[in-house]
C-alpha cells in the first residue's frame, strides 16, 4: 500500500478525476487530500502547504502538487526525489521547498508519451501527474519515466527583513482559521525578538507569545505556528479578516518594546 497525497487549487470537482485515474492503475493506493483550496495560481501558497506536511509522512509517500498556471505551455513536468519521498507536478518551483526540507534532491523531467498518448492541454493533473503517481506506487522506477534535469525552477520563502524597530515580510498562507502565516522562519525571528515582545501592525498592538490562549478572546497575537513560521493570529477570531490581509500581501510590523 502506497500513500499518495494531492495538493491543488482545483476546488471540489476536478480532484475526483485524478483519484479515478490513480485507482484505475493502482486500486490499492491510499489517497490523502492535503488541500484543494489553494488560491488559484498561487504557487507560493501551494509550496507552503506541501512544505508544512511532508515531514509527517513515511518514506515511499508520493506527493502530487498541481498549482499550474503554465499548464499546456512549454513548462516541464517533473518528478522530484528527496528523503525517500516523491514529488510530482509542474516545474514552477511548487515542489522544491518541501523536497529540499527532506534532504538532497534529484529532479527528473517526465518524458513525452511515457504515460498517455492523448493529454489535455488544460488538465495535466489528470492526464500526466496522476498516472505518473500511480505507476510509481506500482513500483515503476523513476528513471523509466524521464531523465535528470538540472535547470529546474527553484523557489524559496526569502524576501523578509528584521531590523531593530520593524519587520518586513510577506504573507505566504492564510489558513481556514484566518491565521496569517508569514515567510519568516522561526530561527530568524527568534534571533531578534523573544517572548512578551510587543509588536504592532496596522496601528494594533500584539504580543509575541507561545500559544493562542495566552491572550483574551478576540485579541491579536503573534507566535511561531506549528509549521515553524512567524504567524499573526487572533484568539478565537479571524486575523486575516480584521487586518484585510491575504496571500501575497507585503506587511510591515513595528517592534515596540521588550526585544
Amino acid at each position: 500500500m502506497t500513500v499518495i497525497t494531492l495538493t491543488t487549487d482545483f476546488g471540489s470537482l476536478y480532484p475526483a478525476s485524478m483519484k479515478g485515474v490513480i485507482l484505475s492503475i493502482d486500486p490499492d493506493a491510499t489517497i490523502i487530500d492535503v488541500t484543494h483550496s489553494i488560491p488559484p495560481a498561487d504557487i507560493r501558497a501551494g509550496a507552503f502547504a506541501l512544505y508544512s506536511i511532508v515531514r509527517h509522512f513515511p518514506p515511499g509517500t508520493i506527493h502530487v502538487g498541481v498549482i499550474d498556471p503554465g499548464v499546456g505551455t512549454e513548462r516541464s513536468a517533473i518528478v522530484v526525489c528527496a528523503g525517500g519521498q516523491y514529488f510530482i507536478g509542474p516545474d514552477n518551483g511548487l515542489l522544491i521547498p518541501a523536497a529540499k526540507m527532506l534532504g538532497d534532491i534529484e529532479v527528473y523531467e517526465i518524458s513525452d508519451g511515457v504515460i498517455a498518448e492523448e493529454i489535455s492541454s488544460t488538465f495535466h493533473g489528470r492526464d500526466v501527474f496522476a498516472p505518473v503517481a500511480a505507476h510509481l506506487s506500482k513500483g515503476k522506477d523513476v528513471r523509466e519515466l524521464g531523465y535528470i534535469k538540472d535547470d529546474y525552477v527553484d523557489l524559496d520563502f526569502s524576501g523578509y527583513a528584521i531590523e531593530e524597530e520593524f519587520i518586513e515580510a510577506s504573507v505566504i498562507y492564510v489558513d481556514d482559521f484566518g491565521n496569517i502565516v508569514t515567510n519568516i522562519p522561526q530561527e530568524e525571528i527568534l534571533k531578534k525578538i523573544g517572548k512578551d515582545t510587543v509588536l504592532s501592525i496596522s496601528g494594533r498592538h500584539m504580543p509575541f507569545l507561545k500559544t493562542y490562549g495566552e491572550v483574551a478572546r478576540g485579541t491579536l497575537i503573534s507566535l511561531i505556528g506549528s509549521h515553524g513560521f512567524f504567524e499573526i493570529a487572533m484568539n478565537q477570531g479571524n486575523a486575516s479578516d480584521l487586518l484585510h490581509l491575504n496571500n501575497g500581501n507585503e506587511i510591515r510590523i513595528g517592534i515596540i518594546e521588550g526585544h
